[in-house]
């Protein structure tokens, strides 16, 4: 991976710092070919502005060769082709310059785009190293706008701070030294107080627009938001007859776009008008200047001609400045909550110098663990258990207990406030995060499936497996026959989040990928909960397989998935109320005994109401006040 580099703050009114940030993907230390084309790059781009001076003069000689004011000998003909001359010459340095200018873009193409390329993988990466909490706290919709929007940015930035910048810089110089050797003071400070005032007034008018930027991109954000949203439960919007109410919401924020963008544009023509106003006043006091000097006997028609050359010429990086300026600023803009993103800091770090996790058992020991996702708000309050290897131990108890709060905290994508976790007597925090994930297995309640095919999904447990072991993995999860009854077999695409597949084929693609990982540490996180009965035995059959001689820690909802645990830890209120075998605590007719009893008569209810069902003539039981 490349190397990460340390970033100063992002800051919108810190463009050097922002520069700062971007130096290392412009001057990429592991490219030294891409160093070459920045070097060859700015020759190219010196040379050209060489030429580009050079094309006024050749217009000056051609316009007093042909009005007969040149400094040639000889007779007409002669006088006529050095004209001639001269203007092909004028021409072809336009040409020459022409092309320079292009042959530096494509050299610098690669620079650019390898730039985008390294920050938008640096933030991928980055993105990935957050907490879940993180996660939890943000929207995926608006998340991947700002990664969009701050990939253009860059491009922007990059591109116009190399090329073009520096070389306006060094026009505006050149300019300035031919104005004042060759016409004198007056020329130069008139060229000054116009260049001054055209980019004060674009700087201001610049900053005015940033606000109406930021607002037209936060607009922007909330619709993306709001859309990917609204199609990610394109479900629940039809179960509710919502679809109006979605586009309304939509529509709303498209509204505050559409005026920000109105404002956008608006403020851009007042910008573009002044810009012309001030550039074209500096132009025509030169130009009078100039005619004056003219009929003086001062200058010549090709001086006149010279100095409105320049100052066309002198137009376009001028405007193109305040096009640069503009662009950079908007650039910032949008790529200031990119780096307010790579700022922030992961909650779960590995320590300096930290192992790898040694497995040899696989025992893993919960001692006096507290934890808290708010402060004021407590889940765990010293929770100590073990889960011998090869063992499997369940944790039940009443929703909001804590229970899924230990999967988290063993895959350590949070760490407790104090307490331990330890593997085979190794705390956690005390290891990678990737050896210690790379031996736990997890099953989910909802399983969430890549939009991509069966095989992938499955493979997504060992990238590297073969197909007859994906296949394997799937015989045994028992989805195997099912796959391949599909038209297309291994190769089915299952649909954003896995939405083509019923819930139990879902969780059985789950299992296989975890069997295709061959963990020695498997977490059941309430994986049958969301599924019906004859479901629920399906999977169970196929996750018994799965945790035989693996140490494994299921966390429950349905007891009847856990009688054949080794023991049963019945947490409430972040403390653990019971604990023993399913034999013991039914015995003891505690919290555990309650629960039991009250899911046993919800089953039986609902075996009674599917046999009314099977033995009902019409296969159908009406129910509610109007069945007779």
């Amino acid at each position: 991976m490349a190397r990460q580099d340390k970033l100063v703050s992002a800051d919108s009114g810190n463009p050097l710092g922002t520069l700062r940030n971007l130096w290392p993907y412009m001057w990429p230390h592991d490219r030294p070919d891409l160093k070459m084309r920045v070097v060859w790059a700015t020759v190219i781009l010196l040379v050209a502005k060489i030429v580009l001076l050079l094309v006024p003069y050749f217009f000056k000689w051609a316009t007093d060769a042909l009005n007969g004011r040149a400094d040639l000998s000889g007779t007409a003909p002669t006088i006529l082709t050095g004209a001639l001359a001269l203007v092909v010459a004028y021409n072809l340095a336009r040409l020459l310059q022409a092309g320079l200018n292009q042959l530096r873009d494509a050299l610098f193409a690669s620079v650019g785009q390898h730039a985008v390329r390294r920050l938008a993988e640096r933030t991928f990466i980055h993105m990935h190293q957050l907490s879940l909490r993180f996660h939890l706290e943000r929207r995926t919709g608006g998340l991947s706008r700002i990664i969009e929007r701050g990939t253009k940015g860059i491009e922007t930035i990059v591109r116009f701070t190399i090329l073009n910048s520096i070389p306006t810089l060094i026009e505006f110089l050149l300019t300035a030294i031919v104005f004042w050797w060759g016409y004198g003071l007056q020329y130069l400070l008139v060229t000054a107080v116009t260049v001054w005032l055209y980019i004060w007034f674009t700087v201001k008018a610049s900053d005015w627009r940033i606000s109406i930027r930021r607002q037209m991109n936060d607009s922007d954000t909330e619709a993306n938001t709001k859309a990917i949203d609204s199609l990610l439960n394109f479900e629940t919007v039809k179960y509710f007859g919502n679809e109006e109410m979605e586009a309304r919401r939509f529509d709303q924020s498209m509204a505050r776009y559409e005026k920000a963008a109105t404002e956008v544009w608006t403020s851009l023509g007042w910008l573009n008008f002044g810009q012309a106003l001030i550039f074209g006043a500096g132009t025509a006091v030169m130009m009078v200047m100039s005619a004056m000097a003219v009929q003086r006997g001062e200058q010549t028609l090709g001086d006149f001609v010279f100095i409105n050359a320049m100052l066309m010429q002198l137009s376009i990086p001028l405007n193109f400045i305040g096009f640069v300026y503009r662009e950079i600023r908007q650039g910032l803009t949008d790529i200031e909550q990119m780096f307010d993103l790579l700022e922030v800091q992961p909650e779960v770090v590995d320590c300096p110098g930290a192992p790898s996790l040694a497995i040899e058992r696989g025992a893993i020991r919960f001692d006096n663990v507290h934890f808290a996702y708010d402060a004021d708000r407590p889940i765990l309050k010293g929770v100590s258990f073990e889960v011998p290897a090869g063992k499997t131990v369940a944790v039940v108890g009443p929703s909001g207990a804590g229970k899924s709060t230990l999967s988290r905290l063993l895959y350590r994508f949070y760490d407790a406030q104090s307490g331990s976790i330890t593997i085979d007597g190794q705390d956690v925090r005390q290891v990678t995060q990737k050896s210690l994930r790379a031996v736990i297995g997890m099953v989910p309640q909802d399983t969430v499936l890549f939009n991509d095919t069966i095989a992938y999904n499955i493979r997504y447990g060992r990238i590297g497996a073969s197909e007859a072991e994906v296949e394997q993995a799937a015989d045994i999860a028992q989805i195997g026959g099912f796959i391949r009854a599909l038209p297309k077999g291994f190769s089915a695409m299952v649909g954003e989040r896995g939405l083509k597949l019923s819930g139990g084929e879902k969780q059985r693609v789950a299992i296989a990928r975890t069997i295709l990982k061959s963990p020695p540490i498997l977490i059941l996180d309430e994986a049958t909960s969301a599924l019906d009965t004859r479901t629920e035995q399906e999977i169970q059959a196929a996750l018994d397989i799965v945790s035989k001689d693996r140490t494994t820690l299921v966390i429950a909802h349905r007891l009847s998935t856990v009688i054949h645990a080794d023991e049963i830890i019945v947490l409430r209120d972040g403390v653990i109320a019971e604990r023993g075998n399913h034999a013991a605590l039914i015995a003891a007719g505690g919290l555990y005994a309650s629960m039991w009893n009250r899911q046993r008569e919800a089953t039986q209810a609902e075996e009674h109401l599917k046999q009314v069902v099977e033995n009902d003539d019409l296969g159908v039981v009406v129910r509610g006040p109007s069945a007779r």
